[in-house]
């Protein structure tokens, strides 16, 4: 079984930042790419940012220059450094990763709650 596990998230005042993680264990290979998600009420899951295993990396306009997705392999973990926060990234967050465990499947972490409010 392959669990990834958010982390991070909390309310945040607008112009604040935040460091969201994703922790991937279980019975893996191999992490391919990995993404940042997020979705509001009402609204369609988002993708906003994303990162292949040799670290390249696209970002969705509205995050450019003001978030930086990474990753460290040898900790099978994700991170999201968020700056200068706006009350429109308000959302659950969310990771997946493309991982090879024999065969090769998408999966999700259950979210965490980022709320950027003053």
């Amino acid at each position: 079984q392959v669990q990834l596990v958010e982390s991070g998230g909390g309310l945040v005042q607008p112009g604040g930042s935040l460091t969201l993680s994703c922790a991937a264990s279980g019975s893996m290979i191999r992490i391919y790419t990995m993404n940042w998600y997020r979705q509001t009420p009402g609204k369609q899951r988002e993708l906003v940012a994303s990162i292949t295993r040799d670290s390249i990396t696209t970002y969705t306009d509205s995050v450019k220059g003001r978030f930086t997705i990474s990753r460290d392999n040898a900790k099978n973990t994700m991170y999201l450094q968020m700056n200068s926060l706006k009350p429109e990234d308000t959302a659950v967050y969310y990771c997946m990763g493309t991982i090879f465990t024999g065969g090769i499947d998408n999966y999700w972490g259950r979210g965490t709650q980022v709320t950027v409010s003053s």
